[in-house]
């Protein structure tokens, strides 16, 4: 059934050549954008029936026909743009001949026009086509909104067809792409250098992941996808760029779920002279402004429950919040001390026993399945042990907890910042130990990086960075319970053979 409509669709483009001369170009120019034109006489000072008129302002357009009909001698369309549609009247009195050629019109070409803009009795914007210019066909028909397209999959796979269909998509992104804008512009305004570091590393550092691996034919070397771009960040600290930022993609091999795609979108940043308080405080100014910016509001809606981004937010220490929850559980006192004790409850309270194989290892675990999902409302939890923590800097006076911490709203982790570890003999001795539970077996351990510590010999100032997850902020602001939908392309398994009917 689909191929017969496109070659009917193809028919009527080989008719093209001859009904629209000079259609299928390779440029048209417009006046402006659709947005741009719905903005002017449709915003704040809406432009009267009476203004169009007396102006008789000429436009050219061009977009996506989305809706057409045909009613003996006038026609009624939209056009589509990026999200904006416009309404256009097509006349047979005004166009003649032009008119009867519409019918080689389907819904999905693109077309450009141009005329006067007017109001319709109802007050619709629109435009009174004067010529039309075919600009390129769409052969196969558009599904239908409401009956098309419904497979959340074929979405993803086929995310252009989503976007030319469904307009909350669109708007979707559209909110995500302007919260990236504002948090740019936030950045550069409080005295931030955007730069860019490498994607491809030798050694996959900066994080607790496990990574990507390929190779460089020509220099015969393993190289890996980036985890985290924190130590050549860092590097950039050292070298005398004092505030920098760098919002791009990082690639993890793990496993795929609402709030996790393998590739994934972050910003980190690097303040000097600074300590982990002083980002918790940058960062509530920062988000608070971002939403309230793109959403209107300092208070949204994510899956039915309110969350407000009015600073101040709370702060809840690591073990505290653990272990009131391991007590809420009746796990017994003290009970995760030893490996008995550990490999008891571990499974008995849904943790990952591989996860929880030390006492402070367990705690981080035990906050992360009992903890983690309760923490709708923003929550900076702090004061993370030091055995996972092995690029942060102690708190002063402590040998087991670093000034670190991470925030939660929603659920979900979304910045995770402290303050930089700048001794390189300390940093060594971590390195060494990250290498000891990767030769025990924890794939996600740190490998030991001589040259980041020789450039913390020259000296890194007193430093503070974090990571901002652009992902889960965008399904905080778009209300959307799947990464998937805030990220165009996500990644899929493979589908099987498929045959078109």
């Amino acid at each position: 059934m689909e191929e017969e409509l496109v070659s009917q669709r193809k028919a009527k483009l080989a008719a093209w050549k001859d009904a629209f001369p000079g259609s299928d170009p390779d440029r048209y120019e417009t006046t402006a954008a659709i947005a741009g034109i719905l903005e002017k006489h449709d915003g704040a000072k809406k432009s009267s029936a009476e203004a169009l008129a007396s102006a008789e302002e000429k436009i050219r357009v061009a977009g996506r026909l989305v809706a057409f009909r045909k009613m003996g001698k006038l026609a009624f369309a939209h056009l589509s743009e990026s999200g904006a549609r416009l309404q256009l009247l097509f006349e047979k009195r005004a166009l003649g001949e032009a008119y009867d050629k519409l019918s080689l019109l389907d819904l999905g070409d693109w077309i450009g026009v141009e005329g006067a803009l007017f109001r319709t009795r109802t007050g619709e914007l629109t435009v009174k086509v004067e010529s039309y210019l075919p600009l390129r066909k769409c052969l196969r028909p558009l599904p239908e909104k409401w009956h098309g397209l419904q497979d959340v999959e074929q979405r993803y796979r086929q995310r252009y067809l989503d976007l030319a269909i469904n307009r909350e998509s669109l708007e979707r992104f559209q909110r995500r792409f302007r919260a990236v804008e504002a948090i740019r512009r936030f950045m550069i305004n409080s005295g931030y250098v955007e730069v860019e570091t490498p994607m491809l590393h030798s050694l996959a550092g900066g994080a607790a992941a496990r990574p990507f691996v390929t190779h460089h034919n020509a220099l015969d070397m393993t190289l890996y996808m980036r985890i985290a771009p924190e130590l050549f960040l860092k590097r950039l600290v050292v070298g005398g760029l004092t505030r920098v930022f760098e919002i791009n993609r990082n690639f993890r091999n793990e496993g795929l779920d609402t709030s996790h795609n393998p590739e994934f979108t972050m910003m980190e940043f690097y303040q000097a002279y600074s300590c982990a308080s002083d980002l918790i405080a940058f960062t509530e100014r920062m988000l608070s402004q971002v939403v309230t910016e793109v959403c209107g509001a300092a208070e949204i809606t994510y899956q039915g429950r309110r969350i407000s981004f009015v600073p101040p937010w709370p702060r809840l220490p690591l073990r505290e919040a653990a272990k009131k929850a391991l007590g809420e559980r009746h796990v017994p006192d003290g009970a995760w001390l030893n490996r008995e004790g550990r490999e008891e409850w571990a499974p008995r309270l849904g943790m990952s026993p591989a996860k929880a194989s030390t006492p402070e290892k367990f705690l981080v675990e035990a906050f992360e399945t009992l903890v983690e999902p309760e923490l709708w409302q923003p929550t900076f939890i702090t004061d993370y042990p030091v055995e996972v923590s092995p690029l942060s800097r102690l708190k002063p006076g402590s040998d087991d907890t670093v000034d670190r911490f991470e925030l939660f709203i929603g659920g979900m982790e979304l910045c995770n910042g402290f303050s930089e570890l700048n001794d390189p003999d300390d940093q060594r001795a971590r390195f060494k130990a990250q290498m000891e539970q990767k030769a025990q077996g924890d794939e996600e351990a740190m490998p030991y990086d001589e040259d980041y510590c020789a450039a913390l010999e020259y000296g890194l100032p007193p430093t503070a960075g974090e990571g901002l997850g652009i992902d889960r902020l965008a399904m905080l602001i778009t209300d959307t319970p799947s990464i998937r939908d805030v990220i165009l392309f996500p990644h899929l398994k493979q589908p099987g053979p498929q045959s078109r009917d």
